[in-house]
């Protein structure tokens, strides 16, 4: 698995001045509207974006076209080892790749969202992807990244943590918008059951399990719309680091 070459600083790095590292995390279950969020925060700040639940998905993409056992964590860890999973930088947003082709639809399809949890839940597979996404990091010193273990576990010392939370039918609803934009066709008490099955095994797995870290600002999304959600973390970041040289 590779990603983009140190020396490049990324489209939300300034050439011309000294790079001061900056790292904002989000963290939250699923349809909380957590990449939306974080790509249009790390515009606004002027900071790269690393979408990490796309790397779990392409995981799990990898397992089903490659029919491996989503349960077996070796044999998909090995997969991912083997594959080229990385991001066009130079696309906004960032765009997750298999071998060079872009799968950012393909990520997104039910039959991927069925097993994702399943295969992010095996310590093998998440120590692979964790390594990688802190290799990003240190790439692109300002980030934003959003998944369900990033300042918790990837991220403890982050510059600032933010956790975010709707209700089930909420994100249910907010889910099955997104699929409906691919073309496809969508239940959404499938959705909603889909997303609940989800919580359980995220909240349930030994390693690195979905919790909001200690001393995360923790948002409550269900009646926010995408920008009024935008607009408070944008206020709380340059609020608390307010000498981080975001964007103006």
């Amino acid at each position: 698995m590779t990603t983009r070459d140190a020396t490049d600083p990324g489209p939300g790095a300034d050439r011309g001045a000294p790079v001061r590292p900056v790292l904002l995390t989000i963290d939250g279950p699923a349809g909380t509207g957590k990449s939306s969020v974080a790509h249009q925060l790390a515009e606004r700040l002027g900071l790269d974006f690393l979408d990490t639940g796309a790397m779990y998905r392409a995981a799990a993409l990898l397992a089903h076209r490659g029919e491996v056992d989503p349960a077996d964590g070796v044999a998909v860890a090995a997969a991912v080892e083997r594959a080229e999973i990385r991001f066009d930088w130079t696309a906004n947003p960032p765009e997750i790749q298999l071998d060079g082709v872009s799968v950012a639809r393909a990520i997104r399809s039910l039959a991927v969202s069925e097993i994702v949890s399943t295969v992010a839940a095996h310590p093998e597979v998440r120590e692979v992807l964790v390594e990688h996404q802190r290799r990003i990091a240190r790439e692109h010193p300002r980030l934003v990244t959003e998944g369900r273990d990033q300042g918790s576990v990837v991220f403890p010392d982050a510059s600032l943590r933010f956790y975010l939370d709707a209700d089930v039918h909420e994100r249910a609803l907010r889910r099955a918008r997104q699929l409906l934009s691919t073309g496809a066709e969508v239940d959404v008490e499938a959705v909603a059951r889909d997303i609940e099955r989800r919580d359980q095994i995220d909240t349930a797995r030994a390693t690195a399990p979905l919790i909001r870290p200690e001393g995360a600002i923790e948002i409550d999304t269900t009646a926010l719309d995408l920008q009024q959600v935008v607009e408070r973390l944008e206020s709380i970041a340059r609020e608390r680091l307010a000498d981080a040289g975001f964007r103006s």
